[in-house]
């Protein structure tokens, strides 16, 4: 839309969710965990009192928690102690532990990569290509455990290696991408049907990532058992400064959520939202919650323990991009046990143990005795929150360099 002729004022009529940045261009408002905090409720609840547990693609889990696709969070081993845990991990098809019949050698190299050379060494790593017969025995040595296993390929291997996860015995099948759209057009060759793979696959199919409501919605209608929310927020992914491509947190995941709820008032389907990434501490996964999440997918959380196979470091899973890396390889350092981090005890005052903790008395302070019950938390705009009144807890970090 032009500037009208003479005119020195916007020829823009402002929505109340939309400002000027410049004649003729609006943006939208968006908002991350940062910027909101959740409203007590009007009643209370003891946090023993609360159930947190959720379903995904059917699975009954006991806390809405899931490991992100990612070599440095997610190995048989990691995703054995977190089932064990009630949670629920994912399997990376096309990572190292379908590449390597000993994964182990290249988690060394890249732990080990001197910090200015990591990402070349990664891209080297990764250039061992996807075997079919490690992803078989990967799925099937989970499968004699007795867990339930959850895998995630891109839209384009999907193609290649659905068939085979399937019939090796996985459960759930994530199809992620950086971004993913109900529609994509390329003149170089063949592109994955969504509505094509969930009529034929005989598990349920979870596809992301996305951050809007009409691809949200589409996505829903044609099959998907869930839909994963984030487009760069994860602590190793650098999408947004390669990109600018993204959308905050909270306002991602409010809108898929009222793509879930549009599409179950049209359908009478519930398809759960799972917001993927940008938390650290109990407080954000609560605010994702309150945004509309029926569970959450976290990464660099999951580093941080000693079971992970990154040991405290952390990469993207497009850190291997010969052309465009979108991701880093990080020390998020280790606190300890997957134990320690889900139920505690916390030693330390920043949020980042016991989430499993945190999340239940969030609810129990908002009133909410269920994930759907926090979907209908106030929520208010308030980016001091996190300082306000707190100047000698901040004087003190700044002072020690925490």
């Amino acid at each position: 839309m032009g500037m009208q002729e003479g005119s020195v004022e916007s020829p823009v009529k402002l929505t109340e969710a939309e400002e000027e940045i410049g004649i003729g261009r609006r943006a939208r408002r968006a908002y991350s965990f940062d910027d909101v905090a959740l409203v007590p409720g009007e009643y209370t609840i003891n946090p023993e009192d609360v159930d947190i547990s959720s379903r995904c693609g059917g699975l009954a889990l006991g806390i809405p928690f899931l490991a992100a696709a990612m070599d440095s969070v997610v190995d048989p081993e990691f995703a054995f102690a977190l089932w064990k845990a009630g949670g629920l991990a994912v399997l990376n098809l096309l990572g190292l532990q379908t590449r390597y019949k000993n994964p182990e050698e290249a988690l060394e190299r890249i732990r080990k990569a001197p910090l200015e050379e990591a990402t070349s060494i990664i891209q080297s790593v990764y250039q061992a290509p996807v075997q079919e017969v490690f992803i078989v025995e990967r799925i099937r040595a989970m499968k004699k455990r007795g867990m339930p296993v959850a895998v995630s390929l891109t839209p384009l291997k999907a193609l290649e290696w659905a068939g085979v996860a399937e019939e090796a015995g996985a459960d759930l099948l994530f199809i992620q991408s950086t971004v993913t759209s109900h529609f994509h057009y390329t003149r170089q060759g063949k592109s994955l049907s969504i509505a094509r793979l969930t009529e034929e696959s005989k598990i349920p199919v979870i596809v992301g990532n996305c951050v809007s409501y009409p691809v949200a919605i589409e996505l829903m209608r044609q099959g998907v058992e869930g839909v994963l929310v984030g487009v760069g927020p994860g602590a190793a992914c650098t999408t947004r400064m390669v990109t600018g491509v993204g959308v905050p947190q909270v306002t991602a995941t409010a809108d898929v959520a009222a793509a879930r709820d549009a599409y179950f008032q049209e359908s009478g389907r519930y398809v759960p939202v799972i917001t993927d990434g940008g938390m650290r501490t109990g407080g954000d996964v609560a605010k994702a919650f309150a945004a509309g999440a029926d569970l959450v997918m976290m990464g660099s959380v999951f580093a941080r323990t000693e079971e992970s196979p990154g040991k405290g470091f952390h990469w993207g899973m497009a850190t291997s991009d010969p052309l465009l890396p979108r991701g880093a390889r990080i020390y998020v350092g280790l606190e300890g046990s997957l134990q320690k981090v889900l139920f505690g005890p916390a030693n330390r005052e920043d949020g980042t143990l016991n989430l499993v903790g945190a999340l239940k008395n969030a609810m129990g302070l908002c009133g909410a005795r269920t994930i759907p019950e926090m979907h209908r938390v106030n929520l208010v705009i308030s980016p001091s929150l996190p300082s306000e009144g707190k100047y000698h807890q901040l004087f003190q970090r700044i002072g020690s360099g925490k």
